[in-house]
């Protein structure tokens, strides 16, 4: 569980990259805190399904996230930044909900679903260990990767808007590949010192880790032979 001491948060404290004992327990934090996340935003996206609610509309979804993630960043020093990462993950899992439904409904929905699954998982632990046991620098990921989710993003409400299916397929790969990218670049960080803040490295992982089921999800629905 979280040290009364580990409550009190720090943005910008010095941490030497040598500083082992440092970067573990940001490293420790960031793990349990994740794990914390995900387990919630998993009950939220099966209070969902279970009352069958209706998918929220994009801008609405696009409003809470960002919302949400203003919220997390201005509390991100404080214990009040501990709710603020739920009620983000919380509001992201519920979203979920409806998506989850929509492809269990699917002829062999839920081997697609279960296989978006065990990709994700795989996916992320596998680039995690590599990330940790190799102790590399990937820093010099994060400005082509800023760049790439911004495209990525951009071209997804395209593709939305103006429905392109393959566009949106190119997208799904493009953000699994970013996501890969965002995983190593993120623990690599927390290794390295250049992220000392476990509130805002759990907030950046748990984004990736449901980015990536997403995709995942989507390319393996088209895929699966059913329209």
């Amino acid at each position: 569980m979280l040290q009364r001491d580990d409550l009190v948060i720090k943005d910008a404290i010095p941490l030497d990259s040598g500083n082992a004992l440092a970067a573990n327990k940001v490293l420790r934090n960031t793990y349990l805190l994740l794990s914390l996340t995900l387990l919630f935003s998993a009950g939220t996206a099966g209070i969902a399904m279970a009352s069958h609610a209706p998918p929220l509309h994009w801008l609405v979804t696009l409003g809470g996230y960002f919302g949400l993630l203003f919220v997390v960043t201005r509390l991100r020093n404080s214990v009040w930044g501990l709710a603020a990462v739920f009620a983000l993950t919380g509001f992201l899992g519920y979203t979920l909900g409806p998506i989850l439904n929509f492809y269990l409904g699917m002829r062999g929905g839920s081997q697609v679903v279960m296989t978006a699954l065990a990709g994700t998982g795989a996916i992320f632990l596998a680039l995690s260990a590599y990330a940790v046991i190799s102790r590399k620098d990937f820093s010099f990921m994060g400005g082509f990767l800023m760049v790439g989710i911004l495209v990525a993003f951009l071209a997804s409400l395209g593709a939305a808007l103006f429905s392109i299916p393959l566009l949106s397929l190119a997208v799904s790969a493009m953000f699994i590949l970013l996501m890969s990218g965002m995983i190593l670049w993120q623990t690599s960080e927390i290794i390295h010192g250049g992220e000392t803040n476990y509130i805002m490295a759990t907030v950046t992982l748990y984004i990736t880790i449901f980015n990536l089921f997403l995709s995942l999800l989507q390319i393996l629905g088209v895929f699966s032979g059913d329209d």
